[in-house]
């Protein structure tokens, strides 16, 4: 009901708005306060249909009599729409939409970041595999196996060789990333979109980190996905 009233509010205070609607019914006002059977004009509180497009909100009115209004009234302000979604998100989705510089409808796979969430700030163990301290092949196994159900190799170099060799630009959520940290392939992390992957790194064990930064830029190797 809070996005019906919303919209109620925007248009009843558009009082150009609602001039045009008018003029569109071919009602003469002055004509109908002459006559003694009442006349129905448009309801924009119920009955309220509202259909996403790409880039548009189009709200169609149905009145109870034969509707007056021909053609759909388009909304073509974008953040109307967001501010819709946006009641609808959960804290988690708020909290890693911020972190991470990101729309908050981009924040879509709560079973993933939620383990993110139940993971972070572990620190990074060598040969470790729990929340006292976890390394980088070790998490990205977790990780995998928890939301994709998939089991993967031990170690960074095994990982690298049994995924499926992929470019960059085709990288998805869930996709493995390779760096070479030491002169090998000896660094993993779980891409999760816009060149943004989590992993646990030596400094700040488990976090997210961006390909683009200049470290990781410098150390990425390749990426891969797993054949499942």
């Amino acid at each position: 009901m809070k996005c019906f009233n919303f919209i109620a509010t925007i248009i009843a205070i558009n009082s150009s708005f609602f001039n045009v609607v008018t003029a569109q019914t071919n009602i003469n006002l002055e004509q109908v306060n002459k006559k003694t059977k009442p006349v129905t004009l448009p309801r924009f509180i119920d009955d309220i249909e509202i259909k996403l497009t790409a880039n548009k909100s189009v709200i169609n009115t149905i009145t109870e009599t034969t509707p007056i209004i021909t053609t759909p009234i388009i909304i073509t302000s974008n953040n109307n729409i967001a501010s819709l979604f946006i009641e609808k998100c959960s804290a988690l989705q708020f909290k890693y939409a911020i972190l991470m510089n990101r729309t908050v409808e981009t924040i879509t796979n709560n079973k993933l970041f939620s383990f993110i969430d139940e993971w972070w700030g572990t620190p990074y163990k060598y040969g470790g595999t729990d929340k006292v301290g976890i390394d980088c092949s070790a998490f990205s196994g977790k990780l995998l196996a928890t939301i994709y159900n998939v089991s993967i190799p031990r170690t960074a170099i095994e990982q690298y060789q049994l995924c499926e060799k992929i470019a960059v630009e085709d990288l998805l959520e869930g996709d493995l990333v390779f760096f070479n940290t030491n002169g090998s392939i000896s660094h993993v992390g779980v891409y999760l979109g816009n060149h943004q992957f989590v992993h646990s790194s030596v400094q700040a064990g488990v976090t997210i980190s961006s390909m683009l930064d200049g470290y990781y830029n410098k150390k990425f190797i390749g990426c891969g996905r797993l054949l499942h």
